[in-house]
């Protein structure tokens, strides 16, 4: 009979120490959806200078209501908009948040350059998974002669907007990130 291997005692209080506390989670969170909140505002100046406008804004409340786009208002296409901004904003704290947490990272103004990198990975992947969210889950089931007829040119038009809100994010999150941390 072989003797079972020893594992170091982990107590929850250890892993409890090792956690922020509750209350700078939900700041983290807070600050990230002010953040892309205000990428997704700086986003409405290309997304209204594109031929395609705000399509993806009218296809994406439009999916949410359940309704034709040309039955969405303005208001509640830019409401959809500006609230996906911002919960982009909390996927990027998340993102964030928890790559700092495994990498035992520690932000602060004066060592802002060790978390660069992390600050880099979170707003990459926030691009990606907006993008392909709108192009491969919201714009198909948008459907109708937008999907058919214009879906390259929407999808163009989502990549670049995406990319102007990557932009937007990766310089107002660590600015505001900054002010607090």
């Amino acid at each position: 009979m072989t003797a079972a291997p020893v594992r170091p005692a982990v107590s929850t209080a250890s892993l409890a120490g090792a956690l922020p506390p509750p209350g700078a989670v939900l700041v983290t969170l807070a600050l990230g959806a002010v953040a892309g909140l205000a990428a997704a505002v700086v986003m409405d100046v290309p997304m209204s200078r594109q031929s395609e406008g705000f399509t993806p804004a009218y296809l994406a409340a439009s999916v949410l209501r359940r309704t034709p786009p040309s039955d969405v208002s303005f208001r509640d296409a830019n409401l959809v908009h500006h609230a996906a901004g911002a919960l982009a904003g909390v996927l990027y704290a998340v993102v964030a948040g928890a790559l700092v947490l495994a990498l035992g990272a520690t932000p602060s103004v004066d060592a802002l350059a060790s978390v660069l990198p992390v600050h880099a990975v979170g707003v990459g992947v926030v691009v990606a998974f907006i993008y392909l969210f709108f192009a491969h889950i919201v714009l198909p089931r948008a459907g109708g002669t937008i999907y058919e007829e214009r879906a390259t040119a929407v999808r163009g038009q989502w990549l670049r907007s995406s990319l102007v809100f990557g932009a937007a994010l990766a310089v107002i999150a660590p600015a505001l990130f900054s002010t607090v941390v």
